[in-house]
Protein backbone atom coordinates (compact mmCIF):
# COMPACT_ATOMS: atom_id res chain seq x y z
CA UNK A 1 0.00 0.00 0.00
CA UNK A 2 0.91 3.19 -1.10
CA UNK A 3 0.85 6.55 2.10
CA UNK A 4 -2.00 8.88 1.48
CA UNK A 5 -0.12 11.36 -0.88
CA UNK A 6 0.38 7.50 -3.28
CA UNK A 7 4.01 7.35 -3.41
CA UNK A 8 6.40 5.88 -0.27
CA UNK A 9 8.97 7.30 0.79
CA UNK A 10 12.17 5.49 0.39
CA UNK A 11 13.36 4.02 3.48
CA UNK A 12 17.04 4.62 4.87
CA UNK A 13 18.42 4.16 8.12
CA UNK A 14 18.84 6.69 10.89
CA UNK A 15 21.60 9.48 10.29
CA UNK A 16 24.52 8.47 12.79
CA UNK A 17 24.07 8.71 16.25
CA UNK A 18 25.46 8.74 19.28
CA UNK A 19 24.59 6.88 22.88
CA UNK A 20 24.78 8.79 25.88
CA UNK A 21 27.51 6.34 27.02
CA UNK A 22 29.73 3.83 24.53
CA UNK A 23 27.36 0.55 24.68
CA UNK A 24 28.36 -2.76 24.12
CA UNK A 25 26.23 -4.73 20.99
CA UNK A 26 25.28 -7.03 23.70
CA UNK A 27 23.98 -4.23 25.82
CA UNK A 28 22.09 -2.72 22.89
CA UNK A 29 20.85 -6.01 21.54
CA UNK A 30 19.46 -6.40 25.31
CA UNK A 31 17.78 -2.42 24.64
CA UNK A 32 16.28 -3.64 21.54
CA UNK A 33 14.68 -6.82 22.94
CA UNK A 34 13.32 -4.93 25.46
CA UNK A 35 11.63 -2.20 23.59
CA UNK A 36 10.11 -5.04 21.25
CA UNK A 37 8.86 -7.08 24.34
CA UNK A 38 7.37 -3.30 25.34
CA UNK A 39 6.44 -1.36 21.82
CA UNK A 40 2.78 -3.35 21.80
CA UNK A 41 1.76 -2.05 24.77
CA UNK A 42 2.01 1.64 23.98
CA UNK A 43 -1.15 0.94 21.33
CA UNK A 44 -1.09 0.36 18.10
CA UNK A 45 -1.37 -3.54 16.72
CA UNK A 46 0.84 -6.03 17.50
CA UNK A 47 0.83 -7.40 13.83
CA UNK A 48 2.07 -3.71 12.73
CA UNK A 49 4.96 -3.50 15.54
CA UNK A 50 6.09 -7.31 14.05
CA UNK A 51 6.01 -5.71 10.67
CA UNK A 52 7.83 -2.93 11.93
CA UNK A 53 10.84 -5.24 13.83
CA UNK A 54 11.64 -7.41 10.46
CA UNK A 55 11.53 -3.97 8.64
CA UNK A 56 13.94 -2.43 11.18
CA UNK A 57 16.53 -5.07 10.93
CA UNK A 58 16.22 -5.58 7.04
CA UNK A 59 18.35 -4.07 4.60
CA UNK A 60 16.34 -1.32 2.94
CA UNK A 61 14.90 -2.50 0.14
CA UNK A 62 13.34 -5.64 2.01
CA UNK A 63 12.51 -2.98 4.82
CA UNK A 64 10.58 -0.64 2.10
CA UNK A 65 8.29 -4.10 0.57
CA UNK A 66 7.61 -5.20 4.29
CA UNK A 67 6.29 -1.99 4.90
CA UNK A 68 3.98 -1.53 1.95
CA UNK A 69 2.44 -5.05 2.08
CA UNK A 70 1.65 -3.61 6.25
CA UNK A 71 -0.16 -1.04 4.60
CA UNK A 72 2.26 1.57 6.82
CA UNK A 73 2.39 5.03 6.19
CA UNK A 74 6.00 6.36 6.87
CA UNK A 75 6.13 10.17 8.21
CA UNK A 76 10.23 9.47 8.40
CA UNK A 77 12.11 7.81 5.95
CA UNK A 78 14.40 6.30 8.70
CA UNK A 79 10.92 4.38 10.33
CA UNK A 80 11.30 6.58 13.71
CA UNK A 81 7.43 7.37 13.18
CA UNK A 82 5.21 5.65 11.15
CA UNK A 83 1.56 4.88 10.84
CA UNK A 84 -0.77 2.46 10.17
CA UNK A 85 -4.12 2.68 8.04
CA UNK A 86 -5.81 3.61 11.10
CA UNK A 87 -4.46 6.25 12.55
CA UNK A 88 -1.88 4.58 14.97
CA UNK A 89 0.90 6.09 15.90
CA UNK A 90 4.07 4.20 16.11
CA UNK A 91 7.77 5.51 17.49
CA UNK A 92 10.50 3.97 17.03
CA UNK A 93 14.28 4.94 18.82
CA UNK A 94 17.01 5.00 17.07
CA UNK A 95 18.70 2.01 18.70
CA UNK A 96 16.68 -0.02 17.05
CA UNK A 97 16.94 0.79 13.47
CA UNK A 98 20.61 1.11 13.28
CA UNK A 99 24.03 1.48 15.36
CA UNK A 100 25.35 3.92 17.41
CA UNK A 101 29.00 5.64 16.44
CA UNK A 102 30.54 5.18 20.18
CA UNK A 103 29.93 0.93 20.20
CA UNK A 104 32.37 -0.80 21.85
CA UNK A 105 33.33 -4.48 21.69
CA UNK A 106 32.15 -6.71 24.46
CA UNK A 107 34.68 -8.15 27.32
Amino acid sequence: MASSNGATKNIRKPKPWKHPQPITMSQLSKMREEFWDTAPHYGGQKEIWDALRVAAESEEALAKAIVESAGIIVSNADLTLCYDERGAKYELPKYVLSEPTNLIQDN
